[in-house]
């Protein structure tokens, strides 16, 4: 193993307050959920979709608790992936690296997909694949130019999102009988929806994946973190309750586009172009936030060697991973041009909830010095992200295990080659 120091290695500028941190935070979650998860969830749990969406919420809760403590301990890039290999060892560390990487990958094609679908439907895979390019070249001139354009897409997404909220629950065609839990309801599809809406709440990841660029780190990562995430429950549930009084919950499982139909329900149709445009710009906030993390996460695992090594340059003018957002951004395009939209929400929670069931498990060993949550915090974190992983759709779960079991045995056989080495330490 190197003995390089890792104080010796380039680091990043702390440039992100407070107010940035909770922006992008609120750019990946809030993009992602209302305009990709909400119509999978309502047709897993039906009318149980609230309760799955307070479940969802619950599960979070434990694990941004969990994230802002090991953060504030360890502020420096990677997440969870430096959180398990300092708490937990070296394996546990790689593995959520590799769970995170691997299932925000995803995350990123369903984001592209999702731009180029409300903007060209017909030529969906070619915008994704543009989106990626301009996302990346933003990126590659620094995080405080990311911060500032998520900030005017968050802003812009909540504006439309305030006009949806308004114009359904003011419609005549509104009703709040359509809000009552039926006999639909089941502890499977609940279980299901919450695993899918968990996809929409991981964003407050990307705070804690830029702990090396966050001012004042063990201040500003455990007041983000809860700010971010207790907004974002705010804007899912107000939403959602909204749109089910329109459409109900069949009618909203079966859409593909259920903010749109509300509107379109609501007897307001010139609005849908304007939502359409919202969903795009959602699209790409939950897409810049979404590179920006798993690059960061890529620099970390790439400067532990448990990735290409070259890929842990820090840029000596934009003080950027530039090679680890090159490489993400590579790969991203690739996976956009072959991946179903919602089959990969269900791929990224798989791998999102394992790499919180590992944060969990790290911030049980914290000590009360260390700043450990109440020990139920991460009890109920660690419970919740592996039922909640195990109860998405079957094939969700087949591919996400055979993946994260695939990143196990290359860890094995690194391991094993290095020890044979004849130049190993």
């Amino acid at each position: 193993m190197s003995t390089q120091s890792r104080d010796d290695r380039p680091q990043l500028q702390r440039r992100l307050g407070v107010f940035d941190a909770v922006v992008i935070g609120l750019g990946s979650m809030i993009g992602a959920g209302i305009f990709a998860a909400l119509g999978p969830a309502a047709a897993a749990a039906g009318t149980g979709l609230l309760v799955g969406l307070a479940l969802a919420a619950v599960v979070a809760y434990c694990n941004a608790t969990s994230s802002a403590r090991l953060a504030a301990r360890y502020p420096q890039s990677g997440g969870t992936y430096v959180y398990g290999r300092e708490r937990l060892g070296d394996f546990w560390g790689y593995l959520a690296g590799w769970a995170f990487v691997v299932g925000k990958t995803a995350s990123c094609a369903a984001m592209a997909l999702t731009v180029g679908a409300y903007v060209w439907p017909a030529h969906a895979n070619a915008v994704a694949v543009a989106a990626v390019v301009a996302l990346t070249a933003v990126n590659y001139r620094g995080v405080q130019k990311s911060a500032l354009l998520t900030r005017v897409i968050v802003a812009g997404v909540l504006a439309v999102l305030a006009l949806v909220v308004v114009i359904s629950v003011s419609s005549r065609h509104a009703d709040v009988g359509r809000l009552a839990i039926g006999a639909d309801i089941t502890v499977g599809g609940v279980l299901q929806a919450a695993g899918l809406l968990f996809f929409a709440f991981a964003g407050y990841a990307r705070i804690a994946t830029l702990g090396e660029e966050v001012r004042d780190p063990a201040r500003t990562i455990p007041r983000a973190i809860p700010l971010a995430l207790g907004i974002t429950l705010v804007v899912y549930a107000t939403v959602a309750v909204a749109v089910l009084a329109v459409l109900g919950a069949d009618r909203l499982g079966a859409s593909a586009a259920p903010l749109a139909d509300a509107v379109r329900a609501a007897g307001v149709g010139w609005l849908v172009p304007v939502v359409q445009v919202g969903a795009a710009i959602a699209a790409l906030g939950s897409l810049l936030a979404l590179v920006l993390g798993v690059s960061r996460t890529t620099l970390a695992m790439a400067r532990d060697h448990h990735l290409p090594h070259v890929l842990a340059a820090v840029h000596p003018r934009f003080q950027i991973p530039h090679r680890a957002e090159l490489a993400v951004a590579a790969v991203v395009i690739v996976v956009a041009a072959t991946v179903d939209v919602r089959g990969a929400i269900g791929f990224s929670s798989f791998g999102v909830l394992i790499y919180y069931a590992i944060a969990n498990a790290a911030a049980w060993t914290l000590t009360p010095a260390e700043g450990r949550p109440p020990r139920i915090v991460p009890v109920i974190g660690v419970a919740g992200c592996v039922v909640l992983a195990f109860a998405l759709p079957l094939v969700s779960v087949i591919v996400g295990a055979a993946v994260i079991v695939a990143g196990a045995v290359l860890y094995g056989l690194r391991r094993t080659l290095r020890s044979s080495s004849p130049t190993s330490p």
